[in-house]
This record gives C-alpha cells, structure tokens and sequence, in this order.
C-alpha cells in the first residue's frame, strides 16, 4: 500500500494532487535549499480515506510516528520533551488554495511540563507562556469546536483588569492567569481537561484539519470557486519556528508584486514579536516591509533575495508567510499569489515580455470573469462626496451599498434585493457568506494580506481594509469616523477599492478604463495609457489571432450592433423581431389578432412591412456585411395583449357602470381565446408562422428588401433566417417554402441576387435528437440553451430561480445556475448529439449558440469543444468571449501536444 505520510524532501510543486499546494511548495522550497522548518505531509489520499471511513487509517498513527523521529532527529528536540520541546504546526493544505477556510493549530507538543523548558531554554518567560495560552485557545476552537468568542471574552477581561489594550501589553503573571482560564473554558465546555500528552494533540489536530475540509465555509467556498468536492486536504505537520520570541522576531506576509495593480516591487505586512496567526487575522494593524527594512535590515536583505529566486523559478508572482525568530529568517509557504483582475493582466504580459512565459502561457493566467470585472463601472468623482477616510486598497472595484455589520444581517438584506457593504474590525473565515452576499467589504483592521483582503480579491470583491480611523461598534450596529460621523446599520456608503477611500452617501459611477478602451476612446499604445488598459489590449490581440470560435452578439437595434461592433463582434447571432412590435406598433399587432378574414390580416401586415424593413436597414448598415441571424416572431401572442385580469376587471367595471365599451369586449373575447396554461409550450415560433398565413412572409420580406437597399448603395449584406422552436423537419420545410418564396419576390422586385440561408434554433430536445433530419431542410442550426434548459430540466425559469433554485446549489444538486453555465451532462449532450448528427447530413452546417451561455466562459469553452463555429451573446460579453475562445484554443492545442 502506498504510503500515507511524505517528508519535505521526497516532493516537488508538480505533486498537488498528493501533497496539496501547500505541501508541494514546501517540498519544492527545501530542495532549492531555501530555509524551511523541517516537516512532513500527511497526504490527501488520506484525508480521503479518513472521511470515507470515519475513521483514521490503520495504518497512518505508525506512519506518522516513523516521520516525526525523523523530524526530531533533524530538529535535535523531542515532540514533548519537558527540557528542550519540540513544537509543531498542524495546518491545512488543499491542491487549491482555500485562505482561511480549513485549520490550523500552533505550538502543538506544550503542556503544563514542557512549558516550564520552553521558558528555561528560551530564556522568555513571556514567550512560552504566550504561545502556550495561543495553542490551548486554537486547539479549544479547532479541536474541540468551542465557542471562539469564549476565548476572546476571557483575554478582554485580563486586559480590562490591568487596564491595558493591547495583547502585547500582558505580562507573564497575565498569561499564566490567562492559561488557568482557557483550562478552566475547556473543561467547562468540553467536558474533558485539554490533553497533556503532546501525540494526543498532534492526531487531534490532523483529525480536526481533516473535518474542515467539510465544514460550512469550507463548502460554500468550493462551491463558489467550482473547486471539486472529492479532493480532500493534506495536513502539514511543521517545526515551530516562533516569531514572538521578542522584538528581533516577527512574522509577515509578503507578495513578490502588488497584488492589487499588478506593479513590480514588493509588497507585505510584518509584525513584530507575532505568530503568523496574527498577520492574516488582522487583528493588529501591520508595519510595511519598509518597516522591517528599518528594524532588521539582514532579515529584510535575505527575504528579498528569497522571493527574487521564487518568482524566477515560479515564472509568476508569489505569494509569501515567512517567520524571523531571533534575527534568522524561515519561509513557512509559497504558492502563486491570489490576485485582482487587474493584476493578473499587467503580471502575465510583464511576465510574457520577460520572456519568462509564452503568449499561450500567458493567455492562460487571466479569465473572462476577470475581464468582466474590469468592464465593471468606477466613481465618477466630483468633489461633492462627503469623504469618511481612508484606508487600504485591497481589492479595487466601486461599491455602494447599505452598511452592515454582520455576515447574518449582511445575507438577510441581499436577500431582500439591497446592495450591501460588509463592515467589519476585521473578518474572519466564518464571514465568508456575508462576504459573498456583499457588494463590497470594509474593515478598520488588517492590511493587504488580512483574511478579508486575500479572500475579496479571490471573489472579485471590492474591499478597503485596515481603514483605522473608523471604530467600528459590530453590537452598536454603527461606526464612528473622524469629525464624529456616526453610520448605522441601513446607511449607504460608498468604497473605492482601488484608493481605499470610504464616503458617505452614493457616489455616482462611470465606465471603466477598459470600457472606455473597447469603445475606441482610449489608445492602448499611448505613452500615458493605463498599464492595465495595454496589457488587456494586448492578451485580446493573443486570443483573437488563436481563436478558433467566432463571436457575435444578440443585438435587436441599430445601437446594439454597433456597440457590439466596437466590442469586437462579428456578426449578430440574434436579433429578435419581436421587439420590433413593441411600443407604438403593439397596436398593430393587436389588430393583427383580432383581424376577421385574410384581407383584414393582409392589411396589417403591408403596414407592419415598411416598418420591420427601416428596422433591418439600420441593423445591416451597422453590421456592413457581417452575418446577421434574423429570429423570426418567436412569442405567444398574448405578450402583445393586455394581461387576462387586467382586461376582465376592465370589462366588468364597465358593465358595472353599465357602460358598453366594444372593443375592450371584442379584445377580451380574443385574450380568452388566445389564453393557454402554458404559453411558453403553446401558439409560438414556427407555430405561428404555420397558422397565421403570411406572417413570416411578411418578415422574410422586410429581412430582404431591407439587405436589397442596402447592398444598392454598395454595402456587403448577409443575412440569415432564423425559424424558431421546430420540432420537426416538417414545420420547417414548411415554412422554408414560403421563405424561399418571399427571397425570390424581393430579388425579383429589386432586381438584385444574392444568397441567403434559412436555419433553425435547436431549442427543443426532439429537435436535438432528429437533427438528422431537421439538417436536410437548414442552412444552419443556432442552439437556444435557455428554451433547451428550460425543457431539458422541466424549469420554468422565471419561477424556479427564486423559489427552490438556491437550496439545490447548497446541496449540491448542481454546481452552479444551468442557465448560467451549461449543463454538460444534460442539455449539452443534445447539443453534442444534434452537432454531430446534423454534420453528418451536411459537413459544411454552420452552428452557432445564441442562448445566455454564449457570454459564460465555462459554458465557451464546452461549445468550443463541441465544434460550434461561434457564440453569440450580449454586447458588454463579447470581449469576455474572444478571451474565452481564445483561451480554449490554446488549451486544447496544450491537450493535443501532452
């Protein structure tokens, strides 16, 4: 049987699915002889086979018994030796990184013996005893699953007592007092006295990492970050290296660039005489790493040797823990840094012109969500805004929302529909579904590195931290900023991550820089162009140049399609005509129905004509000569009449009043009529062109007189006709009779000839299955995912979404909305099967996508897979698209070459 435990030395980066990030970087840090604190990796092989069982290994109390001899031998001091005691660090360690979502526990191996020789040996009473109370207070929360607030409460009371504020304040006496009360909180709790032998605490804490990996944040994170639920964690267990042995220790954070805008330089927090604990907490505020430059010049000197190597090595920008105990510095982990959209754009082009990363490596370092994240809108700043203070940027973005001072009430108010800031001291892993419930996350505690700031950037989540003017009252409901301001829970505020600045009130917003560059308003080459800007222009050129999968866009005015243009499109995949009937021309629909005889219908349908062809002239112009896929009217014709109710309360009041009113009569005789119990399954798209004579006639008239008098002023037109909700090859033939009908009067009545294709949207599940069939009649099929899920799942979308759609995500039914990514399974194996079933009738049908999945870059790169020749999707998703298609290029090249 494989083993379960591996040391430092028998790993590399490459092992993540084994060791876990964190345990491959730190296999990888100590063959390149950086210094490392000895150690080993109980594996994720293990942590499965723990969670499957309930139950340890058999086998793995005897595995991790042989590793920590060999720990002990390297370290020279026995785990639990009452002289000279070894203590260990038990953290987390998944093959993603998941910050503050699983646990740790500190200073395992003290107890009430080897306390007393940690402070012999040491020389620092103070130190041992604080690192003592720190294990008894982590091991009560993580272990034994205690109220963490207990733990807080009992310090504040000591510090209260002595009439201090601060936890460096306490002396050992204090500590001792504070050890006596942590007991005393275990026991009361618990049940049970804390365990003095160290071997208890070593399996009780690998058991307690191994339970977190399915704890509730734990699970709402993968959930959120589509990480996959059967991967477990691996457990590392670490030498202690100790950055409170005084004022020439300290612990810190680091980042080889900033994390925020993606700048060169170095970027961190450190503390001086702390546990890394207290770095990530946020629960003191951090000196710079110009701070520590200042205090301990050599430390500062080696740790920017370090992470000069580990960016080198990594090709990317690092994210770093390191320890300094009595002046010598330990790297406890690295890992290839979170980071903003922003960053991650200006990193992989900095790094492509290093020549550190190829184009396809650096295309595959940014996502389309991030991009969509740039489009989002900034302030527009005008003075006017009342300014509350300033903290530190450490997720950019503009968020307004009402104030909230806990994750409970942050949830219950999103719910309701209101925008949300999070304000908090400082957050911690249990804030997590307020954070992702929140528009935006303030917190007057913390630096870049804190929890809150790690975790919004993950998110894509504006987020101002260590904003220390504020004091913030989380029982108040409220916060007080200088001057006196006093903002309660409700009020709105405003924060600027990108400045960290915090107003009052609602800022108003504009386009960002990157919209502004897709518009055409800012030139990427420009010597004062926004780094960001160039570095999106230039990864957009990468994708375009590899892409495989077209882009167009669902555009229904003239307006549309050009934006779209700018944006990059290149075609319209969709353009609905029933938009075109709304408005002013309702009424003509409405006598539409209610026209009595075919002249009646006839009559309509001539006004109805101009009108739908000045439409498609000003989409065509736009366009010029890209594809425009023209849907034919789709609807039930009720959505142009008014409500049932509406018009039999209307009646009934007439008659009430004994009134007679004949056409709000004849209109309710035809809402009856036309009424039907599900009207999306009912009298709709190629329905309608069946039964009401002339119709599409009508419309395939317009599409062409329309690209007639556009190609005469010398304009390219290609037009394509779409027919929707066939079911069968039948309707379409049909139907394509009286298409091709109507091309041929317009060509003939404007004596110009040019081609034009007929298709279909594949939105039925029988279509899917006989597109066999259905593709001897199409030029084209345009799958419409939305119609398809919705039939595929038996959803009526408008119902499902706000009823039981959000306890199906908690359970895990589905990993996310299948109307926002496609459900590979279900609805994307018809789109495989009419693909590949419609190619084998006619090798050259175009296929195209035009439901919202077209602008989803998972649901991308499964089209590009599947063989589609584009997506179609809204303007402001087209360049998240071509990113997207590109990147699914470039990855299934990387697939063919492995």
């Amino acid at each position: 049987m494989a083993p379960f435990v591996h040391d430092f030395e028998h790993g590399n980066k490459d092992a993540k699915d084994l060791l876990g990030g964190k345990g491959a970087n730190l296999a990888e840090m100590t063959n390149l002889g950086i210094p490392v604190p000895p150690g080993f990796t109980i594996d994720t092989d293990a942590c499965r086979a723990y969670l499957a069982a309930g139950a340890m290994p058999e086998s793995l109390a005897a595995e991790v018994d042989e590793h920590l001899a060999t720990l002990e031998g390297k370290a020279g001091r026995r785990l639990g030796d009452a002289d000279d005691p070894l203590l260990v660090s038990v953290r987390s360690g998944a093959k993603f990184s998941m910050p503050g979502m699983m646990e740790t526990v500190l200073n395992v191996g003290l107890n009430d013996e080897s306390v007393e020789g940690l402070a012999t040996q040491t020389g620092n009473d103070r130190f041992a005893w604080d690192s003592y109370r720190r294990l008894l207070q982590m091991f009560g929360k993580t272990v034994l699953d205690l109220e963490g607030e207990r733990f807080e409460d009992a310090m504040d009371a000591i510090k209260k007592a002595k009439g201090v504020t601060g936890d460096l304040d306490l002396d050992t006496d204090d500590l001792r007092d504070l050890v006596a009360a942590y007991k005393v909180i275990i026991r009361e709790d618990s049940g049970a006295e804390f365990p003095q032998d160290p071997k208890a605490q070593l399996m009780g804490a690998v058991e307690a990492v191994f339970n977190s990996w399915n704890s509730d944040r734990a699970v709402l994170y993968r959930r959120r970050e589509r990480i996959p639920s059967d991967l477990g964690t691996a457990v590392n267990v670490q030498a202690m290296v100790f950055g409170n042995r005084g004022m020439d220790s300290g612990s810190g954070v680091a980042f080889t660039r900033d994390p925020s805008t993606g700048a060169v330089g170095v970027y961190g927090d450190y503390l001086q005489n702390a546990q890394g604990e207290d770095v990530v907490a946020g629960i003191r505020n951090t000196l710079t790493l110009a701070d520590m430059q200042r205090i301990d010049t050599k430390s500062y000197d080696d740790l920017i040797a370090i992470m000069a190597q580990l960016e080198a090595h990594y090709r990317d920008m690092c994210d770093i823990e390191f320890t300094v105990e009595n002046g010598k510095l330990f790297m406890l982990q690295t890992r290839v840094g979170k980071r903003t959209a922003g960053a991650a754009f200006r990193i992989a082009v900095d790094m492509l012109d290093a020549g550190l990363i190829s184009e396809d490596e650096a295309l595959q370092r940014v996502t389309g969500d991030q991009l969509a994240q740039l489009m989002f809108p900034h302030f527009a700043h005008d003075g006017a805004q009342a300014l509350l203070t300033k903290g530190m940027s450490a997720s950019p973005g503009a968020a307004v929302g009402k104030a909230y001072f806990t994750s409970e009430a942050a949830v219950a108010a999103a719910e309701d529909g209101t925008p949300v800031i999070l304000v908090r001291r400082e957050t911690n892993p249990d804030d997590l579904h307020g954070m992702v419930a929140a528009q935006g996350i303030l917190t007057s505690r913390g630096g870049k590195t804190s929890h809150a700031a790690v975790v919004a950037r993950g998110m894509g989540r504006t987020c101002v931290c260590g904003a220390e003017q504020l004091e913030v009252d989380v029982r108040g409901k409220k916060f007080t900023a200088p001057g006196g301001i006093v903002v309660k829970e409700g009020d709105t505020i405003s924060i600027d991550g990108a400045t960290g600045e915090v107003f009052l009130g609602e800022v108003p917003v504009e386009s960002s820089p990157v919209v502004q560059y897709f518009e055409g308003e800012i030139d990427p080459d420009a010597e004062d162009a926004d780094p960001i800007v160039r570095s999106v222009h230039r990864l957009m050129q990468v994708a375009d140049r590899v892409r495989h999968l077209r882009v167009r866009t669902n555009a229904d005015t003239a307006e549309d399609a050009a934006r779209a243009r700018r944006f990059g499109a290149e075609g319209i995949g969709l353009c609905r005509t029933e938009h075109m009937f709304l408005g002013e021309r309702r009424a003509l629909v409405e006598r539409l129905i209610l026209a009595e005889g075919p002249e009646e219908v006839q009559a309509v349908l001539d006004e109805l004509l101009p009108l739908q062809r000045g439409d498609f002239v000003k989409i065509f112009e736009a366009m010029d000569g890209l594809p425009v896929t023209v849907r034919l009217l789709d609807p039930p014709l009720h959505e142009f009449l008014p409500s049932l109710t509406d018009l039999s309360v209307k009646v009934a009041l007439n008659e009430a009043k004994g009134e007679v009113n004949e056409h709000d009569d004849i209109l309710l005789a035809a809402v009856l009529h036309l009424h039907e119990q599900n009207p999306m399954l009912g009298l709709r798209g190629v329905r309608l062109g069946l039964v009401i004579q002339h119709l599409f006639q009508m419309q395939t008239q317009a599409i062409m007189e329309a690209a007639a008098i556009v190609a005469t002023k010398g304009a390219a037109v290609t037009a394509e006709i779409m027919v929707p909700l066939v079911g069968s090859v039948n309707e379409l033939a049909l139907i394509r009779q009286e298409i091709d009908y109507a091309v041929h009067e317009a060509r003939v009545a404007r004596s110009v000839h040019f081609d034009h294709k007929v298709g279909t949207m594949i939105e039925l599940p029988r279509a899917a299955v006989t597109a066999r069939e259905i593709a001897t009649v199409a030029d084209f099929f345009s799958f419409g995912t939305n119609d398809l899920t919705q039939m595929v799942w038996g959803f009526s979308r408008d119902d499902v979404e706000s009823s039981f759609f959000s306890e199906y995500l908690e359970k895990g039914i589905f990993p996310a909305s299948p109307f926002e990514t496609i459900d590979r399974d279900g609805v994307g194996r018809l789109v495989r099967i009419a693909a590949w079933e419609g190619r084998e009738t006619k090798p050259d049908l175009k296929l195209g996508v035009c439901g919202e999945h077209g602008g989803d870059p998972e649901s991308i790169h499964f089209f590009h897979e599947s063989g589609l020749d584009y997506v179609s999707c809204s303007p402001f998703r087209v360049p998240v698209a071509r990113l997207e298609a590109g990147r699914a290029q470039v990855m299934e090249s990387q697939g063919n070459a492995g």
